[in-house]
């Protein structure tokens, strides 16, 4: 399955975008790819992260989803931002056959520039593509 997630900061805390934040997701991306749980696209704003997933079947998407949070809140401690990071929980929503990953792309890719953030979506410095996901 193919997955669309979300995970807010706690309080909405604005702890994200920032270079060390945005390694550390990369990072947790690029060592799960090899295991099969493979990130797509992804755009970090300031107090929450949507991303794309697709995960084993013999996977727990919330154990995945549970240390991607330890991961980047080891890099938040370690910058001396107070725990703790996030909202418990997370947002999922599998995309079916006749829904597209590239229109829910292009409306998630635009976040922060309604978010007044950047005046085109391509100046955002924290989202990308960690690896292709097709659908």
């Amino acid at each position: 399955p193919l997955y669309f997630i979300t995970l807010n900061t706690n309080l909405r805390r604005r702890l994200l975008a920032r270079r060390d934040v945005h390694s550390s997701f990369r990072m947790y991306g690029e060592k799960n790819a090899e295991a099969g749980r493979t990130i797509g696209r992804y755009v970090i704003m300031p107090d929450h992260l949507h991303f794309f997933v697709r995960i084993g079947r013999e996977d727990r998407l919330s154990i995945f989803v549970q240390l991607l949070k330890q991961s980047m809140s080891k890099t938040l401690k370690q910058a001396g931002e107070p725990g703790p990071h996030w909202q418990a929980g997370f947002f999922d929503h599998v995309l079916r056959q006749s829904e597209s990953y590239s229109e829910k792309w292009n409306y998630v890719r635009n976040n922060p520039v309604r978010a007044g953030l950047v005046a085109v979506s391509e100046d955002w410095p924290y989202q990308g593509e960690i690896a292709r996901i097709e659908f």
